[in-house]
């Protein structure tokens, strides 16, 4: 509950819209995407990106574990920016207090460039229908 609280206050907290989008029709971004993924990100969402076992369950740490980015994550329920924040900063950008993730900010190891290239490239594997609906609360979130 906490988690969905700290990310509509996020939604809602009038954040810009970016100027490099996650474009998941871009044929050189998705494959710059598709290689940053495998070499950051596929050793904990799967090189499928099909997550963790039961990844809704926490852990007994009180852990989420990683969430698949194929159609049956939550991923395409955010918009780019939530995601691209998330992926740069961590979960920190939520400003949930006490919540804690195995999800590390990547702002010192990747560029944003290829944080958007890793977007694109999971936006690209979702079935066309995941595609405009993700599209669609995308481009709410930046009114």
């Amino acid at each position: 509950m906490l988690v969905i609280a700290g990310l509509t206050a996020y939604t809602l907290s009038g954040r810009r819209a970016p100027e490099i989008k996650a474009d998941p029709s871009n044929a050189n971004l998705v494959a710059t995407g598709a290689r940053v993924y495998r070499n950051h990100c596929a050793a904990c969402h799967g090189a499928n990106r099909e997550g963790q076992p039961d990844w809704q369950r926490r852990r007994a740490d009180g852990r989420l574990p990683a969430p698949p980015h194929d159609e049956t994550g939550h991923t395409w329920h955010h918009p780019d920016e939530l995601l691209f924040d998330i992926t740069k900063h961590g979960v920190a950008v939520l400003g949930i207090p006490g919540y804690q993730s195995d999800m590390p900010a990547f702002g010192d190891t990747l560029r944003g460039d290829e944080i958007w290239a890793v977007l694109a490239y999971i936006k690209s594997r979702w079935p066309r229908r995941i595609q405009e609906i993700q599209a669609e609360i995308d481009a709410r979130a930046s009114q």
